[in-house]
Parts: structure tokens; sequence; C-alpha cells
């Protein structure tokens, strides 16, 4: 703790008379001499009460005190800083509001610890005092009670580490007998269990699973947002990662290279499938299986978050005989459950679906999908050439990443087709430009594309720990906000709560920018108009985007100023 602050504090308990100047003296003289902590020293020596003095130094400073033996800390909150931080600076996270994390500490004095802790949580610290016994004592138990959460996997792995004492070699010349033998340890079976149930529960998206120097770190996705779960010893990498590669039937010899497998597991009468890569890293292989778990898919239109009149356009579009939908987003903005959703509702007896995807993330009865092989030779240009020979009413291409593809595609759609298909652009109008910088020729594109949609996916606020918060004008200036944008809002935010794991979220919705090709900018589109022109045209047609969209949605009490912020500066 630092000294000079504390004694100056205690030189006036002395004068208050809650030290006696002897026992004040000696432990200032025994920090200076032998190093021992001066906090430490008038506590351990009963030279004062410990209570008193942290109730002394929280009203020096003007700070709260709490008792901690009063409060009932989640202890998902402690995952909010390293477990390192915590223990070397004794402090204790005991409470999240939005962006600020409140964190019980002995030595609010030091700012460094402070400025450590927000660069640890990336989060803006308000510190509250608390007795050092009482922080030390509350960590131990919020740590044995997380370890305990995770059932008997841990106490197991704890008991029988020495099972797999071998695992701490690292060497590329280790037996395939060796890795063998440890994936099918009981304590790496259970622990790859565990894993994949406690994501599934979590309705995690993707389980990250990362070697560093001396520690294993295991992190869900949820909601678009990466998670730490669990930090365990390094030793268990090696078991791990076979266990996982043998349930993917990929070869657990070869760790040189990246691999791609499947998992597909039975849980509560469910069978989920699961995509696993692995890519070699300097600690170790770095394995990400990404969960399609078909109960987390909504194939309702009308709950993916389109507005009124963007879901009609939609409508109509993929009730055209012929034509291009386009949807164009980042990795993980939701567009294939947008088309998913679009084939749910084109699909009955009458109509012929076939879809060319790379991967088949779902299965949907009564559609004919067709898994891409290159190896093969059975790439998205080669599937379109042999689906125009199946008499095909609807079709669906994963992504148009060439001309070959992009040409097959639109001569498909102006012969009597409906063409779905994703192209990586920021927004609607972007992807004209791409479609002409691969070689579409502007007229090709004007007479093809019928609807173009852009989408991002923003998370929702917990309904139930919503409440609502005040944010000053000029804060929200400073964020980018217009006064015309934000006027007569009303914001929420999500404090917190087991339902949500803490975060204030649960859930996701779209943001969508949805441009209709229709007469005049049509034109604008084969005459190469310039940019101001068609955007201006685009918005008389109606297009939103998605800026616009996420205001809408911040209007309506759905989602956070953070939340449109963290979306639309990616825009």
């Amino acid at each position: 703790m630092e000294n000079r602050t504390l004694i100056n504090i205690c030189r006036e308990l002395v004068e208050d008379g809650h030290i006696e100047q002897t026992h004040f003296q000696e432990a200032l003289q025994t920090s200076r001499t032998s190093g021992v902590d001066f906090y430490d020293h008038l506590v351990n020596r009963d030279y004062i009460a410990e209570e008193t003095l942290a109730r002394m130094i929280a009203e020096k400073k003007k700070l709260p005190y709490v008792s901690l033996d009063k409060l009932n800390i989640n202890p998902e909150l402690i995952k909010l800083i390293p477990e390192k931080v915590i223990r070397m600076y004794t402090v204790l996270p005991i409470e999240k509001k939005r962006k600020e994390i409140v964190v019980a500490m002995a030595n609010p004095f030091d700012l460094s610890i402070i400025n450590d802790i927000k660069f640890a949580s990336g989060l803006i610290v308000i510190p509250v005092v608390a007795e050092k016994k009482a922080i030390k004592s509350a960590i131990d138990n919020l740590f044995q009670q997380i370890k305990n959460s995770y059932g008997d996997i841990l106490q197991v792995l704890k008991k029988e580490e020495q099972n797999v004492e071998i695992l701490k070699a690292e060497k590329e010349e280790e037996g395939i007998e060796t890795l063998q033998s440890a994936a099918q340890e009981a304590p790496i079976v259970k622990l790859t269990n565990f894993l994949i149930t406690d994501a599934i529960r979590k309705k995690a998206s993707d389980i990250h699973i990362e070697a560093y120097e001396d520690e294993l770190r295991v992190r869900f996705r949820i909601d678009g947002v990466l998670h730490e779960t669990m930090n365990i010893s390094r030793q268990l990498h090696p078991g791990l990662s076979s266990r996982i590669k043998v349930m993917s039937q990929m070869d657990i010899s070869e760790r040189r290279k990246p691999q791609d497998g499947r998992i597909k597991v039975k849980l509560n009468n469910r069978t989920i499938d699961m995509r696993v890569n692995s890519i070699p890293a300097i600690f170790g292989e770095k394995i990400v299986i990404r969960v399609l778990d078909e109960s987390n898919l909504v194939l309702d239109l009308t709950k993916l978050g389109f507005e009124s009149q963007e879901l009609k356009e939609f409508n109509q579009a993929i009730k055209s005989p012929h034509g291009m939908i386009l949807v164009t987003g980042p990795t993980g903005s939701g567009k294939t459950t947008t088309l998913y959703s679009a084939l749910d509702s084109l699909n009955n007896k009458e109509v012929n679906i076939m879809t060319a995807e790379d991967p088949v993330e779902y299965y949907l009865r009564g559609v004919n999908q067709v898994q891409m092989n290159e190896r093969a030779g059975l790439n998205f240009a080669s599937a379109l050439r042999s689906f125009l020979r199946q008499d095909p009413d609807v079709i669906l291409v994963g992504e148009i990443r060439d001309m070959e593809t992009a040409e097959i595609a639109i001569k498909a759609a102006q012969t009597g087709h409906l063409v779905l298909s994703t192209l990586h652009t920021n927004d609607a109008l972007s992807t004209i430009d791409r479609l002409i910088n691969i070689g579409i020729a502007p007229f090709m594109v004007a007479s093809a594309v019928v609807l173009i949609i852009a989408q991002r996916l923003i998370r929702k606020i917990c309904p139930e720990c919503k409440e609502q918060i005040a944010i000053s004008p000029k804060k929200l200036q400073a964020m980018g906000f217009s006064s015309e944008e934000v006027e007569g809002i009303t914001f929420y935010q999500g404090k917190g709560c087991e339902s949500c794991g803490e975060t204030g979220y649960r859930g996701r919705i779209g943001l969508y920018e949805v441009l209709p090709m229709k007469g005049d900018f049509k034109d604008l589109i084969i005459t190469g108009a310039p940019a101001q022109k068609v955007r201006d045209s685009a918005a008389n047609l109606g297009m939103k985007t998605i800026r616009e969209n996420g205001i809408k949605k911040l209007r309506a009490g759905i989602t956070t100023v953070e939340e449109i912020l963290r979306i639309i500066t990616k825009v």
C-alpha cells in the first residue's frame, strides 16, 4: 500500500486517539527498514481494528465503505478481471454498471493499480474501500464457487492430473499412441463433454480453445462477443485437442497444418452439429468449434428485425419469378439466417430449391443442399452449371467470390430462376460497385439484381435487468450523435443479472439496409451516375442506412448507445 497517503491518514488517527503514538512509530520504522507493509503491520499487531482503519480510509478519501460480509457477489463478476491482477493487488469486483466496474480495495490511493485494472478489464474503475482480509477471503470463496460450478470436472482433473503428466511434453516426435491414449483419459473426456454442453446451454455460437505459455484459455462467443469461460492447466491442452480431433475425425498426428472436421452430438433428444477447425500456434494448436444448434435458428422473417417497409420489399423480391437477391455484410452478421428464412418461406412441394454452400451450416428439410468440395472439383461455379440442368426454381449460392460464379449466377437470374447469394461488402450501394469491379457489365447488374440487403447484428438489452438511464447531450455529441438523431429518446441499459450472465444483453436482432432496384435507379447504374446522385436516388426509394435503423432500435428501447456505436463504427 502506498505509504505516504496512508501515513498521513494514520497520523490523524493518532491525533484522534485511534492509534497509539508508539505503535504508529513502530509500524513506520518497520516498514522502512524491513519492507513490511505499513497497513499489514498495524492490523496484524492489532494496533487498530481493520474495520476502523478501512472506514477511516474511506472517510478521508471520500469513498464509500463496503462490508463484504453483507454482500451477495455474483461469481461471474470475478471473470471481468484476470485472476493474476485480482490476487496481485487484492482487489475484488463487486458490481458492474454499463462500462463501469465497482472494485473493492484496501488500497484506493495507488492510481497505477486502478489504471492496471482498467486496462485489464476494459472498464472504468469505481473504487470502494473494504478490509484487506475480507477481500482476500471473498476472492478465495468466489474462485472456489466458480470451480464448484463446473460440477465434478475440475475436481476430477485435480485428483487425476498425474494421469496426464505425459501431456507436459510438446515435442513433435511425441507418438500417436500417446496422443490417442491422452484423448481417452477420463478427465479429458469429461472436460470435453462439459465444454460442449456448457456452450450449448449458454447458447454460444463458437468455442475458442487457446494454449498460452502457462495456461489453457477457453472462450465462448455469445451474442457475437467473446467471453472468457475457463482458465486451466496448459498440461491438459494436448489431450483436449487430441480428444476433439478424434471426435471430429481429424488426423491427431498432424499438428503442423490447419485441419477441418465435424462433430455431431446428441443432447436432450436434440442432434447438434459442430464444425471444427484447428490451426498451429506457437504454444499448441488453437481450436475453434462452431456450434450449429438448430434450436437457435429463427426462420421467421417477421422476427429478424426488419422494419415494416423493408419486410414488404423483401417479401415482394423473394416472390419474383426470376432475378437476383444479394445479402451482404461481414462474417457473423446473420446473412445465412436471412437467406435460410427466405428459403423457408418459399419451400413447398411445388418448388425445386437447390443450394451450393461451403459449408452447409444447417439442414433444411425439402431443400437440395450441396456441400462444396474443392478437392473433387466441386466449387460454386461448377455447382451452378450443374444446377441449371436440374430444373431449379430457386438457387442459393453461398457466396459470389469471382467473375465466373458471378456471371453464371447473373445469367441464371436472367433466364427464369430466382437466385439468392451473398457478398462481403460494407453496405448496399458498394455491392453494386463490387459486382462491376468483379467484371459484370453495369447493364447486366441493373437487369438481373432485384434487391440488395446489407445487414449487421446488434445485441438486445436483457429484459430481466433493463433500466432507464440518463445520458447528457454533451456526451452524446462527443460520441458522434447529432441532436436531431437522439432528440426525445429515452435511453436504457441492462444492469447485468444471472439471466444474461452479467452482460446486460440477451439475444440479437438485425439492422438492415434494403435497396430495391427499381425504375430510374437502374438507369443511374447503367449510365454510371455520380455516387451522390445514386445515394440520393436510393434514399428516394426508401432505403434507410444501417445507422438510421440503429437509431430506430435505440428509440424503441431495444438496444444501447454503446451497442449502436460498436456496430456503426465498423460500417
